[in-house]
């Protein structure tokens, strides 16, 4: 199937692993070209080197006021255009209620949530008809994960203002669409299971309670977010796709 993604340019946050660098590497498998970001200059630069021609590394800081502009003009600048954004951003760190700390609830405001908001905002004003928003959030958004009390907090902020923002943007021709990764085999989901005694027993218990009995793929996601970013989807905007393997109980 053609997604009509050839030539189409994006920004992909933190694309220099995990989930965004998959779905970067699937936009321009897909004849896509794609700015990536991530806050450290050297591997987004081996990023963007690994992704190729079609690929070019800003280092940004999602925190930064200055940055949603300087990688908008940054794709305009290397591709000559601005088709859409992948808003993914690392998860904030894990712990139970009693443990967070002001200091990072409001660290993870700035990077996780007012970040994505400014980056959000500013691709909103510069996009014509045909573009889309679309933010990396968690199956949070529908239910509250264990030991992950200020991801819990943020993201169903995120997917409340990515539908205001969709119902606004609708009738230019905006898309605004959620992408919600389950248990998916990164860094960050290996880091999760790892602060269990027994990470083997826990990724074994947590298998067995998805429908399709296993981990998602990194590239998996990547597929599915591209399609949801691409013109295939064109009709598609004000949803959370949950990419979980079944795991969402409900429609």
């Amino acid at each position: 199937m053609d997604l009509g993604l050839k030539d189409r340019v994006y920004v992909v946050t933190g694309a220099t692993r995990g989930l965004g660098n998959a779905t970067a590497r699937r936009l321009v498998a897909d004849g896509a070209k794609v700015v990536v970001t991530g806050r450290d200059e050297k591997t987004v630069a081996e990023a963007a080197a690994d992704l190729g021609p079609n690929a070019a590394g800003v280092a940004a800081d999602n925190a930064d006021p200055a940055a949603a502009d300087r990688l908008i003009a940054a794709a305009r600048e290397r591709f000559g255009g601005f088709d859409g954004v992948l808003i993914s951003v690392g998860g904030p760190p894990p712990g139970f209620v009693a443990d967070a700390t002001d200091e990072q609830w409001q660290a993870a405001f700035e990077t996780v949530f007012l970040g994505a908001v400014r980056l959000a905002r500013a691709a909103a004003a510069e996009l014509a008809e045909g573009g889309v928003i679309a933010f990396v959030l968690s199956g949070s958004v529908y239910e509250p994960i264990a030991g992950l009390t200020i991801s819990n907090g943020l993201r169903p902020g995120l997917a409340g203002f990515a539908k205001s923002l969709a119902d606004e943007l609708g009738p230019r021709g905006i898309r605004v669409v959620g992408v919600l990764p389950g248990r998916i085999a990164t860094d960050r989901m290996r880091q999760l299971d790892g602060l269990s005694p027994d990470p083997e027993a826990t990724r074994a218990a947590n298998e067995a309670g998805i429908p399709l009995r296993r981990y998602g793929t990194p590239d998996e996601f990547g597929r599915a977010a591209a399609f949801l970013l691409s013109p295939a989807a064109s009709y598609v905007t004000g949803v959370m796709l949950p990419v979980d393997g079944g795991s969402r109980s409900g429609f």
